[in-house]
């Protein structure tokens, strides 16, 4: 949300108005949180104090090609993989969730969920994504510029296994549009709906809705109304 915010009024906004526009939008928040994200993710208003029209370096470093370009469909299972972090507020606190979909099916082949945001939560997602799928080498694994995905560590693994990796534009949210329809759906469908007072509680309620009944029952558009588990079994 934080992103889509920030491309649509094309980096004229900064954490201040981005956090008020969320607000309104009936997402709770604040706005240092607003801004660690924004620091996290590499942007800055270009009206705030500080701005420059040249490319941060840094915050390029280990930024992959977007080989993605929004081509959301895959022939076969494990030919593109994408893979995101989204925000859960459980009793005064935020949780991280990373998981890895398989495009060709849209099934959650990996999953990780934990109280801080590291490059360990996103390389426990990739980890079981590779476990349980056992792709061929090739597979591209599509993310966005986030600092945990431009980590050595993680590119290290992913390339290790035989991922290749695709990166978003920046700012752009939109080259990851099926990832984040996907926590979309999570967030109506199970979080606003509960009331989970630690991560165990969450941990389980997210195994169930993923595992249980995304993969498995979810009846899904892009599929022609079969769950991912049906559409890979035909």
């Amino acid at each position: 949300l934080v992103m889509c915010t920030f491309a649509k009024h094309r980096a004229r906004y900064g954490s201040v108005r981005i956090t008020d526009e969320l607000n309104q939008a009936g997402y709770a928040c604040c706005v240092n949180y607003i801004a660690d994200i924004m620091k996290e993710k590499g942007i800055k208003a270009r009206n705030g104090i500080g701005f420059k029209y040249t490319k941060d370096v840094a915050a390029m470093t280990n930024v992959a090609d977007n080989l993605l370009r929004r081509d959301f469909e895959a022939e076969s299972p494990n030919q593109k993989w994408v893979t995101d972090i989204t925000y859960i507020w459980v009793k005064s606190r935020w949780l991280y969730l990373a998981t890895v979909l398989d495009l060709h099916s849209r099934r959650i082949v990996g999953w990780s969920l934990d109280t801080t945001m590291t490059v360990q939560l996103i390389t426990n997602a990739l980890k079981m994504a590779f476990k349980s799928r056992k792709p061929p080498k090739g597979v591209i694994i599509h993310s966005d510029r986030g600092v945990q995905y431009r980590a050595h560590d993680y590119q290290d693994f992913m390339r290790k296994h035989g991922g290749v990796p695709s990166m978003s534009r920046k700012g752009n949210c939109w080259d990851n549009a099926v990832m984040e329809s996907f926590y979309s759906r999570l967030k109506v469908e199970l979080i606003y709906a509960e009331d989970y007072q630690d991560i165990e509680e969450a941990r389980m309620g997210i195994f169930e809705y993923i595992e249980i009944y995304y993969n498995r029952n979810r009846k899904h558009s892009a599929l022609g109304y079969v769950s991912p588990a049906e559409f890979e079994s035909v």
